[in-house]
């Protein structure tokens, strides 16, 4: 592991109540030993009731996703002014699913990362290709395009200083197929060098996660290589045991 300080955060997209989340929450409190930071990513309505649990502890509040536009009549978003009134120090932008789903694209998603920043919050911008795309050998021109995106309304290297990476091949993810620790460990490098190509030193100063369906029984083999600096955990950060096991695998 290198001197970058490992990051869990657990996205967990649209799952939950009031119910499941308070025992979820205080099950990570009490078992939480690791020297990794980590990041909870709740639903939006569920900011506060986690800002209030996680008050005296070390763990960090993150949002899903955010509005590029700072207010104004965009009814359902949620601006990063917003919230930051709830103490978020991260924010997800570009996953998988909001490209997918809800058609965001590159554009948009630079724009977000740069909201983020100019609030003060870390964006964790995602990367990763399709199946078809891996299939066609495309993988490094859609990560390329996905990160280029971004590097290019960034002035200097300040401006994207703070944010993280999260390589999530979208092709690895409940579809049966896995990414070996070799083929994430080699997407990774080669996304800490285009970070070079467009500030110098800026890959190395850069934490990159790994997006993956990363569970309990594979986090150690994947934090283990040179370039993957922790996780963005889905369905396994739901459980209480499964992602303590992967936080404490960045040890």
């Amino acid at each position: 592991m290198s001197q970058r300080r490992p990051l869990v955060a657990a996205n967990w997209k649209m799952n939950g109540a009031l119910a499941s989340i308070r025992p979820l929450v205080d099950g990570i409190i009490a078992g939480l030993d690791t020297r990794a930071e980590v990041a909870l990513c709740p639903p939006a309505v569920y900011l506060a009731e986690v800002a209030g649990r996680i008050a005296n502890t070390d763990i960090a509040l993150g949002a899903q996703t955010l509005s590029e536009h700072r207010a104004g009549a965009y009814t359902g978003e949620v601006s990063a002014a917003m919230l930051n009134d709830y103490n978020c120090r991260f924010a997800i932008v570009g996953h998988s699913e909001r490209r997918s789903l809800f058609g965001e694209g590159d554009i948009v998603v630079a724009r977000k990362f740069q909201a983020a920043q100019l609030a003060g919050m870390r964006p964790i911008l995602c990367v990763g290709e399709t199946l078809a795309e891996r299939e066609d050998g495309a993988t490094e021109t859609v990560i390329a395009r996905q990160l280029d995106a971004v590097t290019a309304v960034c002035e200097t290297a300040d401006d994207f200083a703070g944010g993280v990476i999260a390589y999530e091949p979208v092709w690895a993810i409940g579809t049966g197929h896995t990414a070996t620790p070799e083929q994430a460990q080699a997407v990774h490098a080669f996304i800490r060098a285009r970070l070079d190509t467009a500030f110098s030193g800026l890959g190395a100063a850069t934490r990159i996660l790994y997006g993956g369906s990363v569970k309990a029984d594979n986090a150690e083999e994947l934090f283990a290589k040179t370039d993957i600096d922790g996780g963005l955990i889905g369905g396994a950060s739901l459980d209480v045991q499964a992602f303590l096991a992967i936080c404490h695998a960045t040890r």
